[in-house]
C-alpha cells in the first residue's frame, strides 16, 4: 500500500478546512457544465448547472448554520 504525494504531504484537516475542501470540490465539479452551457449553448448542461447551484445553495446554508452555532457556543 503506497501513499500518494497528496496524502503524504497533506496537513491534518480541521472541520473548517474540510468544509472548504467540500466547497471547492462542488464548484470544481460545475466547471465542465458551465462551459458547455455558456460557451456551447448545451441546454442539458444548463439544467445540470441549475441543479448544482441549488446543491451549492443548500451546502452554503448548512455551513452558515454551523458557523452560527459554533459562534454562539463561543468556540470560535
Amino acid at each position: 500500500m503506497e501513499a500518494t504525494d497528496e496524502t503524504a504531504t497533506a496537513a491534518p484537516q480541521t472541520p473548517g478546512t474540510a468544509r472548504y475542501g467540500e466547497l471547492k470540490a462542488l464548484v470544481a465539479a460545475m466547471e465542465a457544465d458551465f462551459t458547455k452551457f455558456f460557451n456551447d449553448g448545451n441546454k442539458a448542461a444548463g439544467t445540470r448547472v441549475r441543479a448544482a447551484m441549488q446543491e451549492l445553495k443548500n451546502f452554503a446554508q448548512t455551513v452558515r448554520t454551523e458557523v452560527q452555532s459554533i459562534k454562539n457556543e463561543g468556540k470560535a
